[in-house]
């Protein structure tokens, strides 16, 4: 089943022998085997039974909060893993060194390499739309990847990168009644915005929990500055999969009107824009589907999901980060 998400409000999560079982209003929502769940994520108001808490813990599974409109609150989870040799590996890399500024350059290399080919792949399909001055930007913002020697002048690339990327996003839009001007996130004003934020989301909870399994610290990162409570180094293994899991998610649910403008409601104080409560069972439908999806990994040559990758790569940093391989490699999908 990989990961439930608990999208009704006021349900009791409780558990009976092997299994979960979520009721709201006297009625049974859902009963599901705990060998089957890779991770709970609650979104909005629920009542968690002790027993519940305690059989998650044992079994290692991430328990995730998180507010209706997709913020992260926080997280449940079990102690790290014992494996104290990736941690020391990763906290001696810390700071401007070698090793962190070849994992940054690894970061932001394939989310601008992903980038581009979403843009070339699109402007391929159709002859009414010219992304050549993004592409031609981003194409040289990589080339000088190599050559920049801090971490503050990468993260200036990756910025200059993503905002070439996001000025094309309006036009990979084809539905009628969405549109997109700008990245906005703190609440996010519109539909398409709305999406991309609760996509991320997700994904953050998933890369975390790839990063706990491997043995990292998910709050020391590279590329992100760290900050109390942020885990840094999910954020930053997470950037190479915005483009081929959650932008591509997004843009084929709009396109194909699977989620529509008339499934969105704004909240009047903060203009907070939401889905409604059957359009996010949908579109967490559809993340699922994408995670469980399938391709080849172009370093390992076999396939795996994007839910097992997230732990391929996860195990590759700490290879590098451990001397076994020479050089850390983004996932870059053609």
């Amino acid at each position: 089943m990989g990961t439930v998400y608990i999208t009704q409000d006021d349900c009791f999560i409780g558990k009976t022998d092997e299994r979960l079982n979520i009721r709201a209003n006297k009625q049974k929502l859902l009963d599901v085997p705990l060998i089957n769940i890779e991770g709970v994520v609650i979104m909005g108001r629920a009542t968690v039974s002790p027993a519940v808490v305690t059989e998650l813990l044992n079994r290692h599974i991430p328990l995730s909060f998180l507010t209706t409109t997709g913020r992260y609150l926080g997280r449940l989870e079990p102690e790290l893993t014992k494996n104290i040799f990736v941690r020391k590996a990763q906290w001696q890399a810390a700071g401007e060194t070698e090793k962190s500024l070849h994992l940054v350059r690894g970061f932001i290399r394939g989310k601008l390499k992903n980038y581009r080919t979403a843009l070339l792949r699109k402007q391929r399909e159709r002859s009414d739309v010219n992304f050549q001055t993004a592409t031609d930007r981003l194409k040289q913002i990589l080339s000088s990847l190599t050559s920049t020697v801090t971490i503050d002048s990468l993260r200036g690339l990756e910025g200059a990168g993503s905002a070439a990327y996001f000025q094309c996003f309006d036009a990979l839009i084809r539905s009628e009644g969405f549109s997109f001007e700008a990245r906005r996130r703190r609440p996010p004003t519109d539909p398409v915005n709305a999406l991309l934020s609760l996509g991320y989301s997700l994904l953050s909870h998933d890369i975390q929990s790839a990063v706990n399994i491997v043995g990292f610290d998910p709050y020391l990162g590279y590329l992100h500055v760290e900050r109390y409570g942020r885990p840094s180094l999910a954020l930053d293994l997470m950037e190479e999969f915005r483009p081929i899991v959650v932008d591509a998610m997004v843009l084929n649910a709009i396109n194909n009107r699977i989620i529509t403008p008339a499934e969105f409601t704004t909240e009047p104080i903060s203009n907070a824009v939401s889905l409604t409560p059957e359009a996010l069972r949908t579109f967490l439908r559809l993340y699922e589907q994408k995670k469980q999806s399938d391709f080849t990994h172009p370093v390992m040559g076999k396939k795996c999901t994007y839910q097992e990758s997230f732990e391929i790569q996860g195990r590759l940093m700490a290879k590098y980060l451990m001397e076994e391989i020479d050089q850390y490699p983004p996932l870059v999908l053609k």
